[in-house]
């Protein structure tokens, strides 16, 4: 049964207060009209708690700006583009992303650029360019529950290569804070086909905020390089922004919980207002933490991933760590997003991770 304003309602009892349920909750399909994203086909999602966010329809059905309550959770960046204006050499990704709640970066590469059997991969890969197809839009009442759903296509293909194809659904409900993403990653050509996934979440002010805080439950932990090195110690805090400061990244392994899950939340205790991030181990046993709390580009990203590290391609094959899907073969991720909201939710999320509330 959904609850709105502190109160639950039927489904029949909410009919009787409003002619239809987009009064309450709903999708709406629209696109760009201006700048640089100009054409981006967009789905505005609301749920009727608070809890509002953008699935970019022509961006593999990645999700952009977000907020609770009128305030903002995600990172958004004006650099946002269409696929069109994709550069896929070196670090030409960085000119089209525009930030978001979660960005997907894939199917054959993630990390830095990369050259591999003579094939050059950009950063973060191909995948959150392109659009997605045969885009399915559910609102509908299943049970108690008023679901929100959104579903998609994306192909990452080329002639004589891979053949990778990504079926996503997006759900979220009536009164829900919270999003769900699942993903089936195929490989549908005739040859084995290497294959990493990261989700980027990126999370700016007022969430990240000084005062807030990094909750994770690991296994191992390890900065990427000298830079990360000298912040490790600081790694789950965050402070004012700075001028000069060189971006550090985190590696983690997760512990997962008895359902196979790992949660990992950035908690603003000061404004009362948190976001979690639980991933299935099975699949995703890392996650990578990216801090930059630069002036104009202060952001953090939490990174459930399928890799531990950013090795060359041909460092991780010839050390056989290099993951490949065979033909046919299919593989099942599941990532939630969740606002905690109050005292009580983060002390909860806290007692959950083992760290003082």
């Amino acid at each position: 049964m959904p609850s709105l304003f502190g109160v639950d309602y039927t489904p029949d009892r909410l009919r009787q207060l409003g002619p239809a349920m987009a009064q309450f909750a709903g999708i709406r399909l629209v696109e760009l009209a201006d700048g640089k994203a100009r054409g981006l086909r967009v789905a505005e999602v609301y749920t009727g708690s608070g809890f509002r966010f953008d699935v970019l329809l022509d961006r593999a059905m990645d999700l952009g700006a977000a907020e609770y309550a009128g305030r903002p959770l995600a990172w958004v960046h004006g650099a946002l583009g269409t696929p069109g204006q994709y550069e896929p050499e070196g670090a030409g990704w960085q000119r089209t992303w525009g930030g978001g709640l979660l960005t997907t970066c894939g199917l054959s590469h993630i990390g830095p650029p990369d050259t591999d059997g003579g094939e050059r991969f950009g950063l973060h890969g191909r995948i959150a360019h392109i659009p997605a197809a045969d885009v399915r839009v559910t609102q509908a009442w299943s049970g108690e529950r008023y679901l929100l759903m959104l579903e998609g296509e994306m192909r990452e293909t080329v002639v004589g290569g891979a053949h990778l194809l990504l079926s996503r659904r997006i759900t979220t409900a009536l009164g829900s804070r919270s999003v769900l993403i699942e993903d089936t990653v195929r490989n549908e050509g005739f040859r084995p086909a290497p294959h990493v996934l990261l989700y980027h979440c990126n999370f700016g002010f007022p969430l990240v905020a000084p005062g807030a805080a990094l909750l994770i439950r690991d296994e191992a932990l390890a900065p990427r390089d000298a830079a990360a090195a000298a912040g490790l110690a600081t790694h789950a805090e965050f402070g004012p922004p700075q001028v000069e400061y060189p971006e550090q990244v985190f590696f983690h392994k997760l512990r997962a919980d008895g359902a196979g899950f790992a949660c990992t939340a950035i908690v603003n205790r000061a404004l009362g207002l948190g976001l979690s991030v639980r991933q299935r181990v099975a699949e995703l046993p890392y996650l990578a933490h990216w801090k930059l709390l630069a002036a104009g580009d202060y952001v953090t990203a939490l990174e459930p991933t399928t890799q531990w590290d950013r090795a060359p391609r041909a460092e991780q094959r010839a050390a056989g760590r290099l993951r490949t899907l065979a033909p046919g073969a299919e593989v099942r991720y599941q990532v939630e997003l969740s606002v905690l909201v109050g005292a009580d939710e983060l002390a909860a999320c806290a007692e959950q991770l083992n760290e003082a509330p």
